[in-house]
């Protein structure tokens, strides 16, 4: 998660300007912590309270477009995981069972220690070590694929590829959720982690590439006014 606005002055379209080994080094330097992971704004912020609650509201209003298909239990793969944040926090109070994909290694060493509880109670599945972009998941085993502050790292076209993968790895009602900083306007490509932030309107159009309907969208409340507006998006196939 970025805590700047970040600057675009080259001309070159911003997603366009991803690199992925850049983006690896800058996170693997990164303190394996929840102020790491969140850019400083951590425990002693109002940032992770504020998160959870905002992603349980809207799973909460989601509920009834949401059913378990029969003979499924609620399988979960939390993308871009980090050091597992997400599934500590909100995910295991949603999910049965909680895939988690990441490629930054000292991130995933980490979640041996923040889930442990979790992978003693078995409702860890498979922690993928490797990137969103080769990423295949299973056909038919999501009841939710929850992707939050990562999809910046993937230029336009790889995004879209790795929609459409999901798509594939949902279960006959499962849903895609994406949650994410919103530029104002432009696109914006920041150097730092070697990310884009895009526009409301950017994720709408390459959701719509992807064959992938908006059925919800949410701002997210509590979050300090420095830092970009964040959106959560409910997506089903078409």
């Amino acid at each position: 998660m970025g805590d700047s606005l970040g600057n675009n002055l080259s001309s070159k379209p911003a997603d366009s300007q991803i690199n992925y080994n850049n983006a690896i080094d800058y996170w693997s330097s990164t303190p394996a912590t929840v102020d790491g992971v969140l850019g400083g704004f951590g425990e002693k912020t109002s940032v992770p309270k504020a998160d959870v609650m905002g992603s349980l509201t809207f799973l909460r209003k989601l509920k009834a477009r949401m059913p378990l298909s029969e003979g499924q239990i609620k399988y979960v793969v939390d993308i871009g995981a980090g050091i597992g944040r997400v599934t500590r926090d909100m995910l295991h109070k949603v999910a049965d069972k909680i895939d988690l994909v990441e490629p930054v290694v000292p991130f995933v060493k980490q979640m041996d220690v923040e889930l442990k509880p979790l992978i003693e109670e078995g409702k860890i599945g498979t922690i993928y070590d490797i990137g969103m972009q080769d990423w295949n998941p299973e056909n038919g085993k999501y009841w939710c694929i929850w992707c939050q502050w990562c999809v910046g790292q993937l230029p336009d076209n790889e995004f879209v590829n790795f929609l459409i993968r999901c798509k594939d790895g949902l279960q006959t009602n499962g849903t895609i959720i994406v949650k994410e900083n919103n530029s104002f306007e432009e696109d914006v490509f920041d150097e730092t982690d070697s990310s884009v932030t895009r526009s409301n309107a950017s994720f709408q159009k390459l959701f719509k590439k992807a064959g992938l309907k908006l059925i919800a969208v949410e701002l997210q409340r509590g979050l300090p006014k420095e830092l970009y507006p964040v959106r959560m998006y409910a997506l089903k196939p078409e």
